[in-house]
């Protein structure tokens, strides 16, 4: 009930959230309309973040621990993560095409390592699917995790280490955290889209994991399920009487 409720109060706070997007906060200057994109675009990309940084912690702690049910939050965080990514990605090109004239440029530093993110954590997910062993599919899939999760601070730094189309940080840099570039409303507008987009993202974690131990407790049943099955198996072939299992010859009768 309570979880229900998370999701309730989550799609309410985006609802309340966009309506302030959309109509209280002024259209800006430079991008008209278009910049109302960004709440959603920028809140997205944080959230896309916490998820792929809960898939690279929760690996760790099952790597030490050995605890499957830490495996249930990494896959969790990894499909919640690819969901939101891919959003961002969607309405950035959403936001390029009025603003810089295209959907989609390579050359950007942001948008290919961006791409590069998802296309890691597409194949975590298909990692997983490789094993029909739990504690092996966990291991392997933590390592790759942690792997993938390198991406995270080059794809967030990249528009300070490298030049593209994206502009420098508004509010993310420590310098600008209490003097952002940006006016207030904006800034609260962003802020108020983060917070619904967390709620959503935490009910979204819980349902996800709920479904996780599900998933395994039913592979683990139908696993041990098949190894009784072939043990029986094997046990009745050896308490077989001695020819039982040969068929008598059959002799050609002769025209």
């Amino acid at each position: 009930m309570r979880t229900r409720l998370l999701g309730i109060g989550g799609v309410l706070a985006v609802i309340g959230a966009a309506f302030f997007g959309l109509f209280v906060v002024p259209a800006d200057l430079n991008q008209g309309d278009a910049q109302r994109i960004m709440y959603v675009h920028v809140a997205s990309a944080w959230i896309a973040y916490m998820s792929f940084g809960v898939t690279a912690l929760a690996g760790i702690a099952y790597l030490w621990l050995r605890d499957l049910r830490l495996d249930a939050v990494a896959l969790a965080g990894a499909e919640v993560g690819v969901l939101f990514t891919a959003f961002t990605i969607w309405g950035g090109m959403m936001w390029g095409r009025p603003v810089w004239g295209v959907y989609w440029q390579w050359e950007d530093p942001r948008l290919t390592t961006t791409a590069l993110l998802l296309a890691l954590y597409l194949g975590y997910l298909l990692l997983r699917r490789l094993s029909e062993d739990p504690a092996r599919r966990a291991t392997r899939a933590a390592i790759v995790g942690l792997i993938a999760a390198v991406d995270i601070p080059i794809v967030h730094f990249s528009v300070i280490w490298w030049r593209g189309l994206h502009q420098g940080p508004t509010i993310g840099s420590p310098d600008k955290l209490l003097h952002p570039s940006a006016p207030l409303q904006f800034v609260a507008a962003l802020l108020l889209m983060l917070g619904a987009f967390t709620l959503v993202w935490g009910y979204l974690m819980i349902r996800r994991y709920q479904l996780a131990r599900i998933e395994w407790q039913i592979e683990e049943h139908g696993r041990v399920g098949r190894i009784s099955a072939a043990r029986r198996a094997s046990l009745a072939a050896h308490t077989a009487p001695a020819g039982t299992s040969q068929a008598a010859p059959v002799q050609e009768s002769t025209p």
